[in-house]
């Protein structure tokens, strides 16, 4: 299908960046006395928000985490991005051939998307259409943001393709009614991420951008 709008992912399908944010959510939460792996951050919570992150780890402790955690989480994690953060390899590429419409729809902050993006050059290429589960009530795997970036981008769902690299996206994605592509080309992914991703509802799986591109195209 050529489709009328493609929406992507931004964290860990334009920016390889859950290496890096995962390092930031373990120091954070060491600093609360609580002892996360990376491992496991990413098992549980790629895909969600900061905010779903911290209300669930909470739950999981029975108590709160300080007022200050989400102020030190940032900046912790804009220093690693300054430093180290670059753009999924072949994005630009991917970005240069395709004419119709695109976006981004991500778990991410205004704020995070903005700098991240702006960090590794493509802000521009996609601003104003860019858009954060802050926007909606409910975010991934829920489908409300991906039907928000549809209706405000004036395309069907049925139309639409979703670039995603994590089971809460493709979930939204299906629930949303459209078709959905695992990326799998992260340095965070690991084996049998793609069978995971294609046995909740992923068209297919590609790790390679190179290999994304005529899945768009038609």
């Amino acid at each position: 299908m050529r489709p009328d709008l493609v929406i992507f992912d931004c964290d860990g399908v334009l920016i390889d960046s859950e290496h890096i944010a995962v390092r930031a959510d373990v120091a954070c939460l060491a600093e609360e006395g609580i002892a996360a792996s990376e491992e496991e951050i990413l098992e549980r919570y790629k895909g969600i928000s900061v905010a779903e992150m911290l209300a669930d780890l909470e739950l999981r402790f029975g108590r709160r985490l300080r007022d200050d955690f989400d102020a030190r989480h940032t900046r912790r994690l804009r220093a690693l991005f300054e430093a180290e953060l670059r753009a999924m390899p072949g994005v630009e590429a991917v970005l240069d051939g395709l004419s119709g419409k695109i976006c981004i729809a991500s778990s991410s902050s205004p704020e995070r998307l903005t700098h991240s993006l702006g960090l590794v050059g493509l802000h521009d290429r996609f601003a104003p259409h860019i858009f954060s589960a802050a926007q909606v009530e409910r975010g991934k795997p829920a489908p409300d943001l991906f039907l928000f970036a549809a209706a405000r981008m004036n395309a069907e769902p049925a139309r639409c393709i979703v670039i995603e690299d994590s089971p809460a996206g493709v979930e939204a994605a299906v629930a949303a009614g459209m078709t959905a592509i695992g990326f799998t080309g992260g340095s965070h992914c690991r084996p049998g991420d793609a069978a995971r991703l294609t046995a909740l509802g992923a068209a297919i799986a590609v790790d390679d951008m190179a290999r994304l591109l005529p899945h768009l195209t038609g």
